[in-house]
């Protein structure tokens, strides 16, 4: 492989933080991973916006708190601007109280600030792949925010449209699945996969697989103590 076929390749990654020195070294550490490439970094969360509207990176890490425009605004404007832009939010703490709203708003993972640049990174290709990344912690904390929520009316439920195979799929990326892992599982390959769960959001009318799991939490579609 060339060194311009690697390039065509890596996952093009932005960094927006307020912490200048978190910031520059999570980029420096992040440009030397192979399949990596840092296209930009910006200190707040309207800078953040533009510079993805620029440089269209396929994955964003973005503080949770910033001045002049939060990261869950940063991440509703991202998703408007570079619809293909997947959003990983970087938080201080799994206690953060808006999780929910940046699953609402898009986003795809989120990230305890102190993660390895191993756990960062691995983390970037996830995204960058389709899949959704996140803790179980914050993961049991999500659910239970959607458990609470008082359920909306509608003249029908989405999920009723499901196939029984789509809800199959639907139950082990709730597990914690990832699309290899659930293609064994079901004897599948992992484009069927793929297909099966991008099926699910356009039914459901959400942004990402962990916002799909939550709703069907919510919705009593799957048995989740």
């Amino acid at each position: 492989m060339t060194d311009s076929d690697a390039t065509a390749e890596a996952v093009r990654v932005l960094v927006v933080d307020d912490q200048e020195l978190f910031r520059r070294g999570l980029t420096m550490l992040l440009g030397v991973e192979p399949g990596i490439e840092v296209v930009g970094e910006a200190g707040d969360g309207i800078e953040g916006t533009d510079l993805a509207a620029l440089t269209a990176p396929d994955v964003v890490l973005l503080d949770v708190r910033m001045p002049k425009r939060s990261g869950i605004e940063a991440c509703v404007a991202i998703k408007e601007a570079v619809p293909a832009s997947k959003i990983i939010m970087l938080t201080v703490s799994d206690e953060e109280a808006d999780l929910y709203e940046a699953v609402k708003s898009g986003a795809s993972g989120y990230l305890l600030k102190d993660s390895s640049i191993d756990e960062v990174a691995q983390a970037v290709r996830v995204v960058a792949d389709g899949q959704s990344l996140i803790s179980p912690s914050m993961a049991v904390k999500l659910i239970d925010e959607f458990k609470q929520m008082t359920k909306p009316e509608r003249d029908q439920v989405p999920g009723l449209r499901l196939t029984e195979r789509e809800l199959e799929v639907l139950r082990l990326v709730a597990r914690g699945m990832n699309n290899r892992e659930i293609a064994r599982e079901l004897f599948i390959s992992e484009n069927t996969v793929k297909n099966h769960v991008r099926n699910i959001l356009e039914k459901l009318q959400l942004h990402s697989r962990m916002e799909a799991v939550m709703y069907a939490v919510r919705e009593k579609l799957l048995d989740i103590p």
